[in-house]
């Protein structure tokens, strides 16, 4: 990479603080900014600007989640990834959700941690991109296909015999497009969460329907991912609070398209690109962006379609500040049940509408 890495390393171990720095500086030519307490490293991200920051959880004066949310609360897009020298599932549970990238565990291995610093350091740029929506987005996007199909390609050459490794390079790449994808969400207030809304009800949906454990997994990660193109509007028409003018509406149908086209250099998620394409496709045909009708629509498709329906019409959007309550909602699903929505896709959702 051209540009140098800043990373501030916060570590009450002197050993550990030590062979990181030494690493991280001399093998990977990192610049490195050492804290050897939890509050000197938040005061020291409160005034410089950090690539990643790698910190120790928990430190003698803060325990883990407070040197989390410490980071957080100064820089929201901050990359933190957290040293745990004993994994217990319940704190991780925490840190996750207090907003850590990810985490490592001794013995060190530098090779990894370099992996996760080099795609934390890049969802950083994403996740400021993402907020600001410069006028350089197209280029940045264009960018990020060509990269993850380069990466994609190196991680299925370079993991044939490499099972373990594969697993984690795949989770990885999931939680940087998943955090791509909440980064975006995130622009709009009216819509934070909607992919976990959206998810949690056509989970319950596919499952009524009797499909596979496998195949509800596959519906979840489509609903995770199934906005990401909307990477590619511009936030004066996702926020517009009156009717879309005709040219907006054709830029808002694109993102079907743009999401499916970002997804599909990664190989393990080619059962996710086509949900996410086609879930805007109606039952009658009259949906976007190929006019698919019928068994063409992929089920998981029609199931998201309607997930996602419902879920718009019961949340507050830009133009439209009053949800509909639940029972107009289901009214609305019943009467397009045929139109827009698979009539069997409807039955299941009557029968468990009301666990939502």
């Amino acid at each position: 990479m051209t540009k140098e890495i800043r990373i501030l390393l916060i570590c009450d171990d002197e050993e550990i603080t030590k062979f990181l720095r030494e690493k991280l500086i001399i093998e990977k030519g990192y610049f490195v900014s050492f804290e050897s307490s939890g509050s000197s490293g938040i005061a020291s991200l409160r005034h410089n600007t950090f690539d990643a920051v790698i910190a120790k959880c928990p430190m003698r004066d803060l325990d883990s989640v407070e040197i989390v949310t410490g980071l957080k609360k100064i820089d929201p897009d901050c990359v933190i990834i957290a040293f745990v020298e004993q994994v217990n599932n319940k704190m991780l549970g925490y840190l996750y959700t207090a907003g850590i990238y990810d985490f490592i565990t001794p013995p060190l291995n530098i090779e990894k941690l370099s992996f996760l610093v080099e795609k934390g350091v890049q969802l950083h740029t994403l996740a400021q991109a993402a907020r600001k929506l410069s006028q350089g987005l197209k280029e940045r996007n264009e960018a990020l296909e060509k990269q993850n199909t380069l990466l994609a390609k190196r991680i299925e050459d370079s993991t044939k015999n490499l099972t373990r490794l594969y697993e984690d390079l795949r989770l990885t790449y999931l939680r940087t497009i998943k955090s791509l994808a909440q980064a975006i969400e995130a622009r709009d207030s009216y819509t934070r969460s909607h992919s976990e809304r959206v998810s949690k009800y056509a989970a319950l949906i596919a499952n009524e329907m009797g499909l596979s454990v496998k195949e509800i997994e596959i519906i979840r990660e489509a609903c995770e991912l199934h906005d990401l193109g909307k990477i590619g509007i511009s936030d004066n028409i996702l926020g517009k609070p009156s009717a879309l003018t005709l040219p907006e509406w054709e830029e808002i149908k694109k993102h079907p398209v743009i999401g499916a086209k970002i997804l599909e250099p990664l190989i393990f998620l080619s059962d996710v690109v086509d949900l996410v394409r086609q879930h805007h496709e109606h039952y009658d045909g009259t949906g976007y962006p190929d006019g698919r009708s019928g068994e063409d629509i992929l089920l998981g498709a029609r199931i998201i379609h309607l997930a996602d329906a419902y879920e718009a019409m019961c949340s507050p959007r830009a133009y439209r500040e009053e949800p509909f309550v639940k029972e107009k909602a289901v009214l609305e699903i019943k009467i397009n049940s045929g139109r827009q929505f698979d009539p069997k896709v409807v039955e299941a959702f009557l029968k468990v509408v009301d666990k939502f």
